[in-house]
């Protein structure tokens, strides 16, 4: 090259603006320490062949109008956007100012400006092809014959990891075929990479991609782009738009801990899910996940080694969640707010690199969104970004809520809760009434293999952003909106068609399923059509198995008399005539107010940093659709310390949450004295919100009922006249004329004393009596006319039919008593009964004297016979088990249209058996078999099910060995 050459070149890189973008050899051979970007001063030159180093073909020392100028018809030149991972535009070269300027304020505003303009934009770019290629004669031809690392072979180490995730009981882990990583966030997990060769720390750049949606954006934390670093400090050519985690990485000759077998872990003694890739291609074999000791991953070390430390985020009283892993590194950050800092980032450093294997160790932010991610490997040589190399794993990444995780908003800090609320994969929803609660086994099945995915839809189906699902508060939300089909538009979005008529011959009765995995199952074998059909308690239970699959931890709740305020007056208003007979939706058919015998809702357990301190815990979440929210049939979280001390005013939906617990039941009457035409009967005010269940965390009772958990201090005040309770009725009313049609009448002239008699335990296919105790306290005489009836309801208290009805007018002497009886027969409800045969008994007394009016109403559920299960031998994992289901017939009829449903965690997966016909009183005895596939100790549920009755189940414990 010519000494002129030379010059003129020195000349270009002293004025140039320094980049690494486009054809740019900025970086080569490692040589960029001391080039900082976006620079227009002079550096020191380092040259390769002449040339300088910094130099970047198609920047000229004076202008490069083809960088910036616009062709006609076409719109200004971008860098061609890549495919992949990090597939974003990028801005082109900077305007040159003075250029610029000069087109735009030409004094010669003539047709000849075009011309020029397309002429040194023509000349400019062949200028710009022959630099290049003088440059290229110029480069060592060696320089482009090594290609950027290709990936051969990546591994998860799936099982092992699931281990100190607490998720090794998900059977994605287990799969034998490509085990897929669920993983808790705020922890480190492992995984390795296999090259095509050896990586070179001066030449190769690696980054690992992390991606969540169909958008991945670096902005809003669903796009993660981790550089691989030597060094403790970022390289000179890492791009802040892509860096969003810091990374780390120590040198395999510094010292380490010793790196597991990364042959015993998990994928490790037998792999599963191998790729072998070329460019374009992908082979995938499976191998058996039997533990071979002398078979070793692809990717491990060679010869026995010793478990790298992943640190657990357990709670404990020296804050150990603070600690983290980071090799040479751990435990050397004495600042905790720092350490506090950079957990809330993602993070990767290199554990060891063992000729083209390197394993990495990533930390996932306690704050990450929770759904699936995909991973890719971006490999490419310095100075050569265009030249670059996407590897896509095909593992499905699920990252979890985390409650083993203080820096979590769902951080629960007892392990007995955690395991309760968080592990347990079966557990009980109670039903039935409030003197009589009945609690039923119910089978969660969250680490069921079906279950994760489907919740993952489900979300996807909310239209939670993805950006969002890293808050419990906005992801229990969604899931509230989500369980139930009333809130599908036309592309059939719910999970469940509630059904409460017991009409189910086109679906599934609520009462015949055994658990969540069968319906979530439908759910996602249909393509998302909504599984017909559930109920309160089967919505709950779904969102108990939903929350715990993404790690929030959650319980079912039952309220028993749970009110429904439709018109905001805060009270449940009944209206009867002269006759008795209740009118239907009120005088103006406005009214449609009702009281659940029991309702059944969730709490889930979060912080709630939007509310003041003291709101946090355990939250009320509803996914049976009541009343709409924001458009929407969802309700909660609402806070229960919240709800418990009345403050209505805070999210979500509290002041609904609160009217099922404290609302008044009013009765009116038909009266033609009145100025309104009904007045107000006595009743039982503080009858709503009786009794508030859960399952005991510490108890499991599988015959009885001694594992109920009576949890309504937590919800209510022990006083509920207190005039704080006043005052909040009075605040959701909101305004004061309705208080006249609320007031109590006069009870000064009130001398009869009427009761109710409750009813005791009545077994299915037995008589039954209902009881009304009248006492005249006064010393004259009183005329009574009183109306006692029995009907057989839904347990959301509407009526199904009239069983029986008595009435009459009679005189009660002064200081007497007197027994009103109404006696129904088997014969007489038999075929008037509906979902858990409950019946309501209503009295309703008038005092012709006195104008005293009276009236007050209760429930019960007739008892049906348990179903017993019997094991016949040991179970043992892989063996054949034969177990004997048994129940007797309660019944004079036959039993047509039967059969069973038999469901156990790691025993057997919702199965349905159909039976023949039951005869008479017939002491039903039916074996089966099942092949356990866990071992431990697990429990199976089984219904059965008939035309003439249902709701017949049983439980047992089975301890399987392996």
């Amino acid at each position: 090259m010519s000494m002129v050459r030379k010059s003129s070149m020195d000349k270009m890189s002293s004025s140039m603006t320094s980049s690494v973008t486009g054809m740019g050899l900025g970086g080569i051979t490692g040589l960029t320490t001391g080039m900082s970007t976006l620079s227009c001063m002079r550096e020191q030159q380092v040259t390769i062949g002449g040339m300088p180093s910094n130099y970047v073909p198609g920047l000229s020392a004076n202008y490069n109008i083809s960088s910036f100028c616009q062709r006609p018809g076409q719109s200004r030149r971008w860098p061609t956007a890549r495919a992949g991972p990090s597939a974003q535009h990028r801005p082109g070269r900077s305007h040159s100012t003075g250029a610029l300027h000069r087109l735009k304020h030409s004094s010669r505003n003539s047709p000849n400006t075009q011309y020029t303009h397309n002429l040194i934009c023509k000349l400019a770019d062949q200028n710009e092809r022959r630099r290049r290629q003088d440059t290229m004669e110029l480069i060592p031809q060696s320089y482009y014959s090594q290609q950027p690392l290709k990936v051969e072979l990546t591994e998860f180490y799936s099982r092992d990891n699931s281990k100190d995730h607490h998720t090794d009981q998900y059977d994605l882990v287990n799969d034998n075929i490509l085990p897929n990583p669920v993983l808790r966030r705020g922890q480190n997990f492992f995984f390795a990479v296999r090259f095509d060769r050896t990586y070179d720390k001066q030449q190769d750049v690696i980054r690992i991609v992390f991606g969540f949606g169909p958008k991945p954006s670096v902005t809003k934390g669903t796009r993660i782009v981790l550089p691989v670093n030597w060094s403790t400090q970022q390289g000179a050519f890492q791009h802040s738009r892509d860096v969003i985690g810091l990374a780390r990485m120590q040198d395999t000759s510094t010292t380490m801990p010793p790196i597991a077998t990364i042959g015993t872990m998990g994928a490790i003694g037998a792999m599963s899910g191998i790729r072998e890739t070329t460019t374009y291609g992908v082979r995938r074999t499976s191998f058996s996940n039997d533990p071979l000791p002398l078979q070793h991953s692809p990717l491990s070390p060679h010869g026995p080694m010793e478990r790298p430390v992943v640190e657990r985020y357990a709670p404990t009283t020296q804050h150990s969640s603070f600690q983290r892993s980071y090799g040479s590194r751990h435990g050397s950050m004495q600042n905790l707010a720092s350490i506090a800092h950079e957990m809330d980032r993602w993070d990767i450093s290199v554990q060891r690199q063992d000729g083209n294997t390197i394993t990495f160790q990533v930390h996932v932010p306690a704050s990450a969104p929770v759904g699936v991610w995909n991973c890719w490997v971006q490999t490419h040589r310095f100075g050569q970004r265009d030249n670059r190399h996407d590897y896509k794993c095909d593992e499905d990444i699920y990252i979890l809520f985390n409650p083993w995780c203080r820096e979590d908003a769902v951080y629960m800090d007892n392990e007995s809760s955690r395991k309760e609320y968080v592990l347990n994969e079966q557990g009980k929803i109670w039903y039935g009434t409030w003197r009589q609660p009945k609690g039923r086994k119910w089978i969660f099945g969250q680490f069921d293999d079906v279950v994760l995915p489907a919740c993952i839809y489900l979300l996807e189906r909310s239209g939670l952003e993805h950006s969002e699902r890293g808050n419990p508060i906005r992801v229990t939300r969604a899931i509230s909106a989500m369980v139930s089909y009333i809130n599908a538009n036309d592309d059939d979005d719910g999970l469940m068609v509630g059904r409460y008529d017991g009409e189910y011959k086109d679906g599934v009765a609520p009462h015949a399923w055994t658990g969540s995995v069968a319906i979530l199952e439908r759910y996602l074998t249909d393509g998302g059509r909504p599984v017909e059909y559930g109920q309160c308690w089967v919505f709950s239970a779904l969102v108990v198995t939903i929350c715990r699959a993404l790690g929030i931890p959650c319980r079912s709740v039952t309220n028993y008399v749970s009110a429904h305020d439709t018109n905001r007056t805060f009270t449940v208003d009944k209206f009867f005539d002269r006759d008795g007979n209740e009118v239907p939706n009120g005088p103006d058919e406005d009214c449609y107010d009702s009281c659940w015998n029991f309702h059944v809702w969730n709490d889930v357990w979060m912080q709630r940093p939007d509310l003041p301190q003291g709101y946090g815990g355990w939250q009320i979440i509803d996914a049976t659709p009541q009343e709409e929210a924001e458009s929407v049939y969802q309700c909660g979280p609402a806070s229960v310390e919240a709800v418990r001390r009345g403050e209505v005013g805070f999210q979500y939906d509290t002041p609904f949450v609160y009217c099922q617990l404290n609302a008044e039941l009013c009765h009116f009457q038909e009266e033609e004295n009145s100025e309104w035409g009904f007045i107000r009967m006595a009743s039982n005010q503080y009858q709503v919100g009786r009794k508030i269940l859960t399952k005991n965390p510490n108890r499991d009772d599988d015959e009885g009922d001694s594992d109920m958990l009576e949890i309504t201090h937590e919800y209510k005040t022990v006083e509920s006249s207190s005039p704080e309770r006043l005052a909040v009725i009075a605040a959701c009313r909101g305004y004061q004329r309705l208080q006249q049609y609320y007031e109590f009448p006069d009870r000064n002239f009130e001398d009869v004393v009427f009761d109710l008699m409750d009813i005791d335990i009545v077994p299915y296919g037995q008589p039954f009596d209902c009881t009304m105790n009248i006492q005249n306290k006064s010393h004259e005489d009183r005329t009574i006319w009183c109306v006692l009836t029995a009907s057989s309801c839904y347990y959301t208290g509407a009526i199904a039919a009239r069983l029986r009805r008595s009435q009459g007018e009679f005189i009660v002497r002064a200081g007497q008593r007197e027994v009103l009886k109404l006696h129904v027969t088997p014969q007489e409800y038999m075929d008037k009964l509906v979902d858990h045969s409950m019946v309501k008994v209503h009295a309703m007394a008038y005092v012709k004297q006195t104008r005293q009016a009276w009236s007050d109403e209760d429930d019960f559920p007739l008892h049906k016979p348990r179903l017993q299960i019997q094991l016949r031998s040991q179970p043992s994992v892989g063996q054949e088990c034969a177990v004997t289901f048994s129940f007797q017939n309660p019944l004079n009829v036959h039993l047509t249209d039967c059969y069973f449903t038999f469901e156990g965690p790691g025993i057997q997966r919702p199965r349905q058996i159909r039976f023949r016909d039951v005869k008479p009183g017939e002491f039903v005895n039916y074996q089966d078999k099942f092949v356990p596939r866990r071992q431990g100790e697990r429990r199976v549920v089984v219904t059965f099910s008939s035309r003439q009755i249902d709701e017949i189940f049983g439980c047992a414990n089975v301890n399987v060995r392996g």
